[in-house]
């Protein structure tokens, strides 16, 4: 708004001859506000903006007025834009109509040739693919993020899987047991008891935690599942990229299992990031400190400090990483670090919500 005040101002100002220099300031300056709702109601502000101009352009031709000619009003273009940015099938159908009946009157008063007929449609038939355009890439991004949220969902199903299929395979050998073994020693049902008592909570928290997450029919794969104690693998020297350091400090033992495969998915994602995205990079490092009710993870690398690069700072992976986090009840975050660097830092419950 300030830009096209700014701008029809100066155009008054610098600009000789220019017809109808007060309803033409007029027009710009106070249809402008209307760009604040370009995105909310790109309908009715295009109805708005470009009726009001139609009703203008027929009464100047009735009273055989000059047409209006003020550059300012080039913003228009910005809510042709709109429109198919932001409004849906039909409202861009009804819209470019309403645009087209002023856009034809304009060139039919001041009529100046072909080529500058052809010019004017171009442009504004740019302004109308630019909006379809930013859309469907809009569009494809957002199915792409949900894509990975779903596949997030499924690894993490299966890894519950797992899990709860190994606290059933216990609670059946225990209870096999202490069948077995009733006869000659009368305490041994009773020791079977308290430990399926155990796994039977277990496994409930992880079936109730894995009602939580969608997953869809696909076979599930049996092999075990990495976790804090497969960090190690993750350390190394490339000879193109940083080297990566691994601490782990602190209670670890005992993890579930969904949590321990979470902390080491987490830990590779953001080191591949930092191997691919880290500008002159000589160091990754990963820290894993295990606390009482947390499990805290921070990548961190020390890469040229840069501006923030949207595609890496939206991006699948780290889509991936906080649907994981908060699947489990914890959270991620990714920012550069102050000074520079990049870090990506996450905090998990050391027990799966219930």
């Amino acid at each position: 708004m300030a830009v096209v005040t700014i701008s029809a101002v100066l155009e008054v100002v610098l600009r000789e001859h220019m017809p109808l220099t007060g309803l033409s300031v007029v027009l710009t300056v106070g249809l402008a506000p209307l760009l604040l709702w370009r995105r909310t109601h790109p309908l009715a502000v295009v109805a708005t903006v470009f009726g009001v101009i139609t009703v203008v352009d027929l009464a100047l031709m009735a009273s055989d007025a000059p047409a209006l000619d003020i550059y300012t009003m080039i913003y228009f273009l910005v809510l042709a834009y709109s429109l198919f940015r932001w409004g849906s099938g039909r409202e861009a159908a009804v819209g470019l109509t309403i645009i087209l009946v002023p856009a034809t009157l304009a060139l039919w008063v001041g009529w100046s040739g072909l080529a500058e007929a052809i010019g004017g449609f171009g442009v504004l038939t740019s302004a109308f693919a630019l909006g379809l355009a930013v859309r469907s890439q809009r569009g494809a991004r957002e199915r792409r993020m949900e894509q990975v949220k779903s596949e997030e969902r499924v690894l993490l199903a299966r890894e519950l899987h797992d899990t709860v299929a190994h606290h059933v395979s216990a609670i059946a050998i225990q209870a096999q047991a202490g069948r077995a073994l009733a006869a000659t020693n009368p305490s041994a049902p009773l020791q079977a008891l308290e430990v399926i008592e155990g796994e039977a909570t277990r496994t409930l928290a992880e079936m109730r935690a894995m009602v939580r997450v969608l997953r869809k029919e696909a076979p599930v794969d049996y092999a075990p599942q990495p976790g804090v104690a497969d960090l190690e693998r993750l350390a190394g020297t490339s000879p193109a990229g940083p080297r990566v350091e691994v601490r782990a400090s602190g209670d670890l033992a005992g993890l579930p299992a969904a949590i321990d495969a979470a902390v080491f998915r987490i830990a590779q994602e953001a080191v591949t990031n930092a191997l691919r995205h880290a500008r002159n990079a000589t160091l990754v490092d990963v820290r894993v400190t295990g606390e009482e009710s947390t499990v805290k993870l921070v990548v961190r690398d020390d890469g040229d400090p840069g501006p923030v690069d949207p595609a890496q700072e939206a991006g699948f992976g780290l889509t991936g990483m906080v649907e994981r986090a908060l699947l489990l009840g914890g959270t991620c975050h990714a920012g550069p670090c102050p000074g520079r660097g990049w870090a990506v830092s996450a905090t998990l419950p050391r027990r799966v919500s219930a």
